[in-house]
This record gives structure tokens, C-alpha cells and sequence, in this order.
């Protein structure tokens, strides 16, 4: 992981690239949020996770604090949010769909209404 005997200007340095890959990216993510691969999603939402446990791991980020970071950060907000939002679409059509293919599960359907045209009366 990361050296605990890293200078500030090295510790700066990581911060720097770390925060660099992790807004390329959100870019990717907001590409691919509309896309129909869920799979490759899933894995640059890790991989950024992962990007965000190692800058919260090191031990000071002062260039969190300097214009450019502050900058990045801003364009990032506006994409974390269309991020969210498409996801939270294609969650809602995941979940409507589901339900669409459970109504017509005439397997389950059959348990009880079967039995109620199979009596002789």
C-alpha cells in the first residue's frame, strides 16, 4: 500500500495522480451509466471505490485544498449526480421489468388456480 514514510511532496504527488484517475474515472462512468453493460459498470464503480480507499489512506491531502483539485472536484459533482440519477433509472426498469416476467410466471400462477379448474363438480 502506501509508504508511511513518504515525504509531503511525495504524499502530494500521490494525491495528485490519485485524484486524476479518479475523475477520468467518473468521466468513464458517466459513459458508460447509459450503456447496456452493467458488467463493465459494476467494475469502474469498483475500481473507483477503490481509487477513494486509497486517498483517504494517505496520511495528508493537501492537494485536495489547491484550485485544481477544487476545480475537478466541481466538475465531478454535476456527474456524480447524472451518474446516480441514470442509475437509479435503470434500476427502476430492472425492477419493473422483473415484475412484468413474475406476472406472467404462469408456473407459479397454475399452484393455485389449477387445482380450481381441475375439480369435478
Amino acid at each position: 500500500m502506501l509508504n508511511e514514510q513518504t515525504t509531503p511532496d511525495e504524499n502530494f504527488e500521490q494525491a495528485r495522480i490519485l485524484w486524476q484517475k479518479y475523475f477520468a474515472l467518473t468521466k468513464e462512468l458517466l459513459k458508460y451509466s447509459d450503456q447496456k453493460d452493467n458488467d463493465l459498470f459494476v467494475d469502474l464503480v469498483k475500481q473507483r471505490q477503490q481509487l477513494m480507499e486509497m486517498l483517504q489512506a494517505l496520511p495528508q491531502d493537501d492537494y485536495r485544498k489547491t484550485p485544481e483539485c477544487q476545480e475537478m472536484i466541481g466538475q465531478m459533482i454535476p456527474m456524480d449526480k447524472q451518474i446516480i440519477y441514470r442509475a437509479r433509472a435503470w434500476l427502476n426498469k430492472s425492477r419493473r421489468q422483473n415484475s412484468t416476467v413474475r406476472s406472467y410466471d404462469v408456473a407459479n400462477s397454475l399452484g393455485t388456480r389449477g387445482s380450481i379448474f381441475n375439480r369435478q363438480y
